[in-house]
């Protein structure tokens, strides 16, 4: 089947209906790292965001790997839910779209252990399996980052590692692929874009870039992405990001 940019456009549209379109500044999510990446083969497409982050709420730093696809690979298997119409209405309700996470920092003693949304300056942080020194007041400076109080918040944290470490709290490739299929080449790779404003109910398809990537998808060409529209993908541009 040949893909045209309009229905790529519209089903990327429909997961901002749907909530499911990254949405960076999400009042529940402190904003650290994204990056996109896509996919193309004869017959399909594949669109995959990152984002890493905190949320309280969640207690650990994660990354949430959102794919938008013609065709998923690697779907939730009936055995994950509860019967097998909540399976059908989890496939009828995100035909195109799928979501994993990865937890890339290992619980320890980095995080105070009465206040989890603080650092412990003592702690030991393991990222990947590999330990990870804590950052000085001052390195926090050095990356772009005041503190905004006299201890780092976990979220100041993950934005210093993901400036410091970005590939390590970013998935590898075999993670961030989970839900695109095995066939399917890479053609383009984006550490910074324009991204809609889902809060302000901006769509995809009213964003030049991404009617760009839609062009990309179609046609398999990478060199009609070539934005006007200035990057505003930095943690820094999405202020209200965990201030619910």
């Amino acid at each position: 089947m040949r893909w045209e940019p309009k229905q790529i456009l519209d089903i990327l549209d429909a997961g901002c209906s749907a909530f499911s379109f990254p949405m960076l500044d999400n009042g529940y999510v402190y904003l650290a790292a994204t990056r996109m990446s896509l996919f193309r083969s004869d017959t399909d497409w594949a669109v995959v965001i990152e984002v890493f982050g905190f949320s309280p709420r969640a207690g650990l730093p994660d990354t949430h790997i959102h794919t938008f696809a013609s065709t998923l690979h690697n779907r939730d298997n009936e055995s994950d839910y509860v019967n097998p119409e909540a399976h059908r209405n989890y496939l009828a309700n995100n035909p195109h779209n799928d979501s994993r996470f990865i937890h890339p920092i290992d619980e320890g003693s980095w995080q105070d252990e009465e206040e989890m949304e603080l650092v412990n300056p003592d702690g030991e942080l393991k990222l990947r399996d590999r330990v990870i020194r804590l950052p000085t007041k001052a390195e926090y400076q050095q990356h772009g980052i005041d503190l905004e109080e006299d201890r780092p918040a976990v979220f100041e944290l993950c934005r210093f590692l993901a400036d410091r470490y970005r590939s390590d709290v970013l998935g590898a490739e075999s993670e961030r692929r989970i839900s695109v299929f095995p066939d399917m080449e890479q053609i383009l790779l984006l550490d910074e874009w324009h991204h809609p404003n889902v809060v302000e109910e901006e769509l995809p398809s009213e964003v030049e870039s991404f009617r760009q990537l839609a062009e990309v998808l179609a046609s398999g060409d990478a060199s009609q992405y070539s934005p006007g529209e200035s990057p505003n993908t930095h943690w820094s541009n999405w202020p209200d990001g965990g201030t619910l």
